[in-house]
């Protein structure tokens, strides 16, 4: 029997809860139901999705790649709802679009595959940039609209900000690590460990805000622009890493598992979502592909 929508919806539910409870309560159903479509899934594909714990759920590495693949397909299906609200006649065009380096690898790529799908004739040019550049180049009308964390936009009073996805931090930890088995997690408890920072410029200032709160001044033992090499270097045991959930993966290149664990304490998020200038008129590409990025990222 192929699987359905609702059985894909139930299980991405899960993955991003982390437990059949936590799926229940946000599509508000029975936890049976989360249960029998998982269940009912893992039989289709053959494969276990899931490794079961006393404290959740947690995707096997099959089941890492088929949420991918599930998160496409739901998403697909509201592209080709959305398609056909559309306005007649808007087929073609230009669209002018910015984006900073850490979103572009994590949440650019589905906004901009659906829009495609939907406007294949729209000619579309993307620049890769700081988010301060981008700001400046928004307001100077050379970009249309600009995918980037919103959290750090300044410039407010001349743009127009809407976010789509707030992340918060959370600990990253290599298999077998004691603080995995803790029940609660506190700043604290973080003093003696080894940290692997990311410092893409995005994601620094924040990272650096978020240690400054300590108190005992972390031992920052590497330094690195490359979310994968944070990655390799927590999942072989050269330290821990705090970073938003928005770039966790469960699986380093190498195939290392990586845990991920809550910290206790006011911890910051990090918001991604879009801009685009104020008192302009938006151009009918942009219009679209901004309804394209919010059916890709729903606010969650």
């Amino acid at each position: 029997m192929a699987f359905t929508l609702r059985q894909l919806q139930f299980f991405v539910a899960a993955a991003e809860a982390g437990s059949v409870s936590g799926a229940a309560r946000a599509l508000s159903i029975s936890q049976s139901s989360v249960t029998e479509a998982i269940r009912g899934l893992e039989e289709d594909l053959g494969v276990p999705l899931f490794e079961r714990r006393a404290r959740g759920l947690d995707l096997t590495h099959r089941g890492s790649l088929f949420l991918r693949h599930a998160s496409q397909i739901l998403g697909d299906v509201v592209t080709a709802r959305q398609a056909f609200r559309e306005e007649p006649g808007m087929e073609g065009g230009r669209l002018s679009l910015g984006v900073t380096s850490l979103v572009a690898g994590y949440v650019l790529s589905d906004m901009l595959s659906r829009f495609r799908r939907a406007f294949p004739a729209v000619e579309v040019s993307a620049l890769e940039e700081t988010g301060e550049y981008l700001q400046h180049l928004l307001i100077g009308g050379e970009l249309d609209v600009a995918v980037l964390m919103t959290s750090t936009i300044r410039e407010r009073a001349a743009l127009n900000v809407e976010t789509l996805l707030v992340s918060p931090y959370r600990l990253w930890l290599p298999m077998g690590h004691p603080l995995a088995e803790a029940e609660a997690i506190a700043p604290e408890d973080l003093a003696g460990e080894n940290f692997i920072m990311l410092t893409v410029d995005e994601i620094e200032e924040s990272t650096r805000k978020l240690m400054a709160g300590f108190s005992v001044r972390p031992r920052i033992a590497f330094r690195t622009r490359s979310v994968e090499a944070v990655r390799s270097l927590v999942a072989t045991g050269a330290g821990v890493a705090l970073l938003p959930g928005l770039v966790y993966r469960p699986w380093s290149l190498e195939g290392d598992r990586i845990e991920i664990r809550d910290v206790s304490g006011d911890l910051p998020s990090v918001q991604v979502g879009l801009a685009w200038r104020k008192g302009a008129p938006l151009p009918g590409p942009a219009r679209s592909f901004i309804k394209a990025a919010q059916a890709a990222v729903p606010v969650r």
